[in-house]
């Protein structure tokens, strides 16, 4: 049975290190050979550190797949939706590779990300690193719980994991990622209930609020279809920032690529009638990209037959 890689379905973390790579080795068969090795390292500081809770992931950019592994492709696999409308934009910023760590300490992530830095510096570019941590109670920094509609439980590896109906890519998830940079300032310049509006649910017990539209948050960053109530993706992001700039680093698993490309269409261009997502007038998404992640045996295995 295909094992797939830990970062996908693990709980929330306190900390967690994003690291953004772009691939200026043409050596193919040493690229996998290290990714394999970079699942090492997760397994040992898991092993080493279990009360810190590390669990890693490795994802490869749509445009760098074919190199890496050529032959078969993930059947959904494509480019991220760039999409625009008005003053709201979705841009593009493809990547070769994403690595997600996180872990309860810090100092354990950042001590992880040295070790797979080590690992592919000869191979790879460091395009960018985002430090994220969990806010209060597993809030955005606007205030509001993150990720309210996820999936909870065994459900969380149906919704994120390609079963084995698809057997050469179980396992496996396709990932999108987002930069979002929050106009705090401007946000609590709203009034309680203002906000409330905007994100439609309260902001202490996030229940559902009075104030909620069809233009409120939780209803256009739905996963769930039209005909059901069903999260059809994790959001694994976390809020980052320092004392300059502010926001959330977006990031979603799930066994199909088309939910995320429907969540952010819902989004941008709201429901026909005008009703967009009105949190976009507060934040904006500076980068994105889209990635499979395969599963912990493919990985592995195309590192043998490489060797």
């Amino acid at each position: 049975m295909t094992q797939p890689q830990k970062g996908l379905c693990a709980e929330p973390n306190l900390h967690a290190q994003y690291l953004l790579l772009n691939v200026v080795d043409d050596d193919s068969e040493a690229v996998r050979a290290k990714l394999s090795r970079v699942l090492n390292v997760f397994e040992h500081f898991e092993n080493e550190h279990y009360e810190a809770m590390v669990t890693g992931l490795v994802a490869i950019g749509t445009g760098y797949w074919s190199e890496i592994y050529p032959g078969l492709i993930p059947i959904e696999l494509a480019p991220f939706p760039d999409m625009q409308c008005e003053d709201r934009s979705a841009p593009t910023m493809p990547y070769d590779l994403f690595i997600q760590i996180r872990a309860d300490r810090l100092d354990i992530c950042h001590a992880v990300g040295i070790e797979v830095m080590n690992l592919l510096r000869l191979h790879v570019e460091l395009v960018e690193q985002i430090r994220g941590f969990r806010y209060l109670d597993g809030r955005d920094l606007n205030g509001y719980i993150y990720g309210a509609d996820n999936p909870r439980g065994m459900k969380r590896r149906q919704v994120a994991i390609i079963s084995d109906d698809d057997p050469d890519f179980s396992g496996g998830s396709y990932v999108h990622v987002q930069r979002y940079r929050h106009d705090l300032r401007r946000w609590h310049s709203l009034s309680t209930r203002q906000q409330e509006q905007v994100m439609g649910t309260t902001q202490e017990h996030n229940l559902t609020s009075s104030e909620q539209s069809e233009s409120s948050h939780c209803v256009r960053a739905s996963s769930a279809a039209l005909d059901s109530d069903e999260p059809r993706l994790i959001k694994q992001g976390m809020p980052y920032g320092d004392m300059a700039s502010q926001g959330l680093f977006f990031v979603s698993c799930s066994a199909s690529a088309r939910p995320f490309k429907q969540m952010l269409h819902s989004q941008i261009y709201g429901n026909g009638e005008g009703d967009y997502d009105r949190w976009l007038d507060f934040t904006s998404a500076e980068t994105g990209a889209a990635f499979f992640a395969p599963s912990i045996n493919f990985i592995h295995q195309q590192a043998k037959q490489s060797s």
